[in-house]
């Protein structure tokens, strides 16, 4: 069986023949090494190389390949900001203090639009690009923005007025914040926290997800 075969038929024209297994070998070869090159130096590419996605093999063997750079970076960044604030951590409510995870909270609302924002519009419509604004737009729409809606104003107010009553540092802000009252004079201490819980649940989650976009696993 003949694998390779280079032939001249007459003076102009040159026959080139390649069994399709050996075609496959050399194809994934010359992939492996366009890889390693741009891996180990980038400046062996002139220009920037965008692929979406392609697949390589030969008959049922297929690798596809879904490189999305640009995506994968601003997922990278939505995970840094989540793995190091409390948004993207379980809360303590022993510990932590109410007002400090709003402001954390309303930080990264405001961090993640302009991410967001950095997308660039011919790559909306891709599919990793798509999920990656679906994600956001759930930790923001679907998650922060309803609690600190409900929730933010009111407390802060609250515990505005509440310190300033206080003559002596006795009392912690942990302590203080469990005094919480509403508007109707009840406490909602219990209410607010549980219901800030859950907001962090549903951010833990998303947070995973970015970490699969980023790293192709969870890591935490």
């Amino acid at each position: 069986m003949e694998l390779l075969k280079i032939s001249i038929v007459d003076s102009c024209n040159l026959n080139f023949y390649c069994n399709s297994w050996l075609c496959g070998i050399l194809l994934i070869i010359g992939f492996i090494f366009f890889i390693y090159k741009y891996l180990n130096n980038k400046k062996f590419f002139q220009h920037e190389i965008d692929i979406d996605e392609f697949e390589l093999g030969i008959g049922t063997q297929k690798i596809k390949f879904k490189p999305n750079y640009q995506t994968t970076q601003i997922a990278y960044k939505l995970w840094v900001e989540l793995n190091t604030r409390k948004l993207g951590l379980p809360i303590d409510e022993n510990n932590d203090i109410i007002i400090e995870i709003y402001d954390s909270w309303y930080s990264f609302f405001k961090i993640a639009r302009e991410l967001i924002k950095e997308i660039p519009a011919n790559k909306a419509k891709e599919k990793s690009t798509k999920e990656l604004i679906i994600i956001s737009s759930k930790i923001l729409n679907e998650a922060i923005r309803p609690h600190l809606t409900k929730w933010q104003a009111r407390y802060r107010e609250w515990y505005k007025r509440r310190i300033s009553k206080i003559v002596n540092n006795d009392f912690s802000p942990q302590e203080i914040q469990k005094t919480y009252r509403c508007q109707d004079n009840k406490y909602c201490y219990e209410m607010l926290i549980n219901d800030m819980k859950e907001v962090n649940k549903k951010i833990i989650f998303y947070k995973k997800i970015l970490e699969r976009i980023v790293f192709g696993k969870n890591i935490s």
